[in-house]
């Protein structure tokens, strides 16, 4: 600390009291045990309250079984057949392109290539 001044007369400070910033005219901010104790229960305490909301809401993103029961119809893939004929035959006033992307995508081929004999889920806007 430095010197404190009452009406005009200055009491010095005894020089084990004095710091080498305050000689020098500067003060140093000092952090006391229990200064440390809050700064860290402030900080600590946010981050325990975000971890225990994630911990406790973690279980809201539950997969569940979209298809809920629901049935398809197949088709079996003949010897020579394209998804572009099996669209055209499915349906007939739908754009070939759309049908195929949804049977590629219910099916989950990697590509719009099938083999024969492969069995086909049918999506249910185009099953009769």
């Amino acid at each position: 600390m430095s010197t404190a001044v009452f009406t005009g007369v200055s009491i010095p400070v005894p020089a084990a009291h004095r710091s080498a910033d305050s000689t020098a005219g500067g003060s140093r901010l000092r952090l006391t045990r229990r200064g440390r104790v809050v700064l860290t229960t402030a900080a600590a305490v946010p981050l325990a309250l975000g971890a225990l909301f994630f911990a406790v809401n973690g279980g809201g993103a539950v997969a569940t079984d979209s298809s809920s029961g629901a049935t398809f119809d197949y088709i079996t893939v003949s010897a020579g057949e394209s998804l572009w004929q099996i669209a055209g035959e499915v349906a007939p006033n739908a754009d070939p392109r759309e049908v195929i992307s949804d049977i590629v995508h219910l099916n989950q081929l990697p590509s719009s290539e099938i083999q024969a004999g492969a069995r086909i889920a049918i999506p249910l806007q185009y099953s009769h």
